[in-house]
């Protein structure tokens, strides 16, 4: 199991929160922007399905599908903006689908953060692995 920590949110929460006690303000970098149109979900209220997918990232495979392990482009700009190579997607497989379905987990390196879309990359939800 992943227990990746989240600096990046933690930073632009830390950030806001210091600029109301002090009465300062706050300007929103790209990163910030994306960060905050991402989601949360908790570890447990994943499909079974996830889990499996989040224990082959942590074994590095085998993986279902050949596209899995692929460097994510984030074309929709939804998450948080970094160099290509940063963040990897792998297949979360819905039962019953004659393809790959919509479900994907998208992985980040640096700071090993998870996130979950299950609509092809129209949204994402960062897994939180403490509730």
């Amino acid at each position: 199991m992943r227990f990746p920590p989240r600096a990046t949110r933690i930073g632009a929460a830390a950030a806001l929160l210091s600029a109301l006690l002090v009465g300062g303000t706050v300007t929103a970098t790209t990163a910030d922007a994306s960060a905050a149109s991402v989601g949360g979900i908790c570890y447990g209220d994943l499909p079974a399905q996830a889990y499996d997918t989040l224990e082959l990232i942590d074994q590095g495979g085998p993986y279902p599908y050949s596209q899995d392990g692929s460097v994510f482009q984030n074309r929709e700009g939804v998450l948080p903006s970094h160099t290509t190579g940063y963040y990897h997607e792998y297949t979360v497989i819905t039962p019953g689908s004659p393809t790959r379905g919509a479900r994907r987990i998208v992985t980040g390196q640096k700071y090993r953060e998870d996130y979950y879309t299950a609509d092809h990359y129209a949204s994402f939800d960062l897994i939180d692995y403490g509730c």
